[in-house]
C-alpha cells in the first residue's frame, strides 16, 4: 500500500485523548456525556474488543445523542465514546470504476481491496447559485421516449417517478447502459440486497465498466441509508471536479426519507404528513442540489428514482421531490398493462429544460406528439364504441392515422439503444 494511503488512513483513525461514557440506550440511539461536540461529528463507540462507528445527532444540556451506523446490539452502558479528529470523509479516486462498495468506499464484490489517495466529505453544501452553468446541451439516454419527447440536458436533475413492479429497475439499466456519459455513479439506497446482483447481472447485463455502484441494503441500519445517499453524491462530485460528465442514479429517494423518517422520530421529531418529520423534507433539497452544472468544471446529470405508494403522486416525497428537481418522468402501470415498455406517460410526465437544449424544429415535433396523443386519449372511448364519425375532426383523423406509428415509437426493447440523431430524425418524420 503507498505511504501516503497510510498516512491519510492514519489521520482518519485518529481519535481524541479524552473520551466520553454512554449513559443510556435506546432503540436505535445512544445518549453519552463527557465531550464537547457538536452536530454531526463522527465517533467511535469502543465496546469491548470492537470499534463502533457514530454521528451525533442531537446535543442536550450534558448530553449528547450519537446514531450509530451499525446496530445497538452487544453495547452497553459505561462503553466509551472517542470523538474522532478527522470529519466523516470518504476515500475517492479512480480505481472505483467497475466495483461494488458500501457507504464508506469498503468494496462488497470479492474483488479484493480498492487503494485511494484522496479523501472526499461526505456532507458538503450544493453549488452557489450564481456558480450554475447554464444547461444548454442534451444528454442523451438512448431511450427514444425520453430522448424525443423529454429530451434532458446535462447538469438535469430529473425524477422517475413509478409504483412497484411498473419496470423501474428495468428503465433504470437502459438509462445507464444508453447514457453518453463517461462516468456512471448508481446508489442503491434501501433496496433488497437480493436486487443488487439482479440489477447488475440483469439490467446492466454485468457491465460496469466506468461504473461505480454503491450499496446501502435495506438491512443497513437507518445512518448507513441516509449517508449512503450522500456518499454516492460525493463519488460523482469527485469525478466532476476532474471534468467530466457524470450520470448519477439513485433508486430510491423513497427509502433514502423513509431512513431519515426512522432518525427523526428516534430523536423526539413530530410526525407531520404519513409520519415523515420535518427533517425528511429538507433533507431532500440537501441531496438533489449537489447534482447540476458548474462554471469551470464537469457536470453531475442525476436521475432519481421515487417510488409512489399505491401509484399516489399527492404522496408528500413525490410532491416535493417535483418541486425541487427540474423534470419528472412518470411510469404508468395502464401502459404497462397495454404491453408498452418502457412505460413512460408522456402525458404526464415534464422535462423544463426541453426548449434550452433541443432545436426549434425538434421542440416543435415532441409538441405536436404530445397534442396528438392527448387527442387519442381523450377521445379514446368514443373510438372504442365507434360514436365518432370520421371526418367530424381533421386533427382527430391525424392521430388515429398515426396511432401505430407513435405506439410503435413509444415502445423499445430493453436492451436497444437508439442514437440521438435517430430518435429526433423518427419523430419528425411521424408528426410531419
Amino acid at each position: 500500500m503507498p505511504l501516503k494511503s497510510l498516512r491519510n488512513r492514519a489521520r482518519e483513525t485518529a481519535l481524541s485523548p479524552a473520551y466520553g461514557v454512554i449513559e443510556s440506550i435506546q432503540s436505535n440511539a445512544i445518549v453519552a456525556t463527557g465531550l464537547k461536540v457538536s452536530i454531526g461529528q463522527s465517533v467511535t463507540i469502543l465496546s469491548g474488543k470492537e470499534r463502533r462507528l457514530g454521528m451525533v445527532t442531537s446535543l442536550g444540556p450534558g448530553s449528547f445523542t450519537v446514531t450509530p451506523f451499525g446496530f445497538i446490539e452487544g453495547m452497553k452502558v459505561g462503553d466509551r465514546v472517542l470523538l474522532n479528529r478527522r470529519s466523516l470523509d470518504i476515500p475517492v479516486g479512480n480505481a472505483l470504476l467497475g466495483r461494488v462498495v458500501d457507504p464508506f468506499m469498503n468494496p462488497i464484490d470479492g474483488k479484493g481491496p480498492i487503494h485511494l489517495d484522496a479523501y472526499e466529505p461526505i456532507m458538503k453544501p450544493p453549488v452557489e447559485a450564481m456558480k450554475r452553468g447554464l444547461i444548454d446541451e442534451h444528454f442523451s439516454v438512448g431511450i427514444k421516449s425520453i430522448d424525443g419527447l423529454l429530451t434532458s440536458g446535462k447538469g438535469q436533475k430529473v425524477g422517475i417517478f413509478a409504483g412497484s413492479g411498473v419496470g423501474k429497475s428495468t428503465l433504470m439499466g437502459m438509462i445507464v447502459r444508453g447514457s453518453e456519459a463517461p462516468i456512471k455513479v448508481v446508489a442503491l439506497i434501501g433496496e433488497r440486497g437480493r436486487e443488487v446482483p439482479e440489477f447488475i447481472a440483469k439490467n446492466l447485463g454485468g457491465d460496469l465498466t466506468n461504473t461505480v455502484i454503491v450499496v446501502a441494503t435495506s438491512d443497513d441500519s437507518a445512518l448507513m441509508r441516509k449517508y449512503g445517499a450522500f456518499s454516492a453524491m460525493s463519488v460523482a462530485e469527485y469525478f466532476k471536479r476532474q471534468g467530466h460528465d457524470v450520470l448519477f442514479m439513485m433508486d430510491s429517494v423513497t427509502r433514502f426519507a423513509m431512513a431519515q423518517r426512522e432518525i427523526g422520530l428516534a430523536l423526539g421529531e413530530p410526525p407531520t404528513s404519513k409520519g415523515y418529520p420535518p427533517s425528511s423534507l429538507t433533507l431532500l433539497p440537501q441531496l438533489m442540489e449537489r447534482a447540476g452544472k458548474e462554471e469551470g468544471s464537469g457536470s453531475i446529470t442525476a436521475f432519481f428514482t421515487v417510488l409512489v405508494e399505491g401509484d399516489d403522486l399527492s404522496d408528500p416525497i413525490a410532491d416535493q421531490s417535483r418541486s425541487i428537481l427540474d423534470g419528472h418522468i412518470v411510469l404508468s402501470r395502464e401502459l404497462t398493462d397495454r404491453g408498452i415498455y418502457p412505460p413512460v406517460d408522456v402525458l404526464s410526465s415534464a422535462s423544463r429544460v426541453i426548449g434550452d437544449v433541443t432545436t426549434p424544429d425538434h421542440l416543435e415535433a415532441a409538441r405536436k406528439f404530445r397534442y396528438l396523443l392527448s387527442l387519442l386519449k381523450e377521445n379514446e372511448m368514443l373510438v372504442r364504441i365507434g360514436a365518432y364519425i370520421p371526418g367530424s375532426d381533421p386533427q382527430l383523423d391525424e392521430a388515429l392515422a398515426k396511432k401505430d406509428r407513435m405506439e410503435n415509437f413509444l415502445k423499445q426493447h430493453a436492451e436497444e439503444s437508439v442514437p440521438f440523431e435517430e430518435t429526433v430524425a423518427m419523430l419528425k418524420s411521424i408528426v410531419n
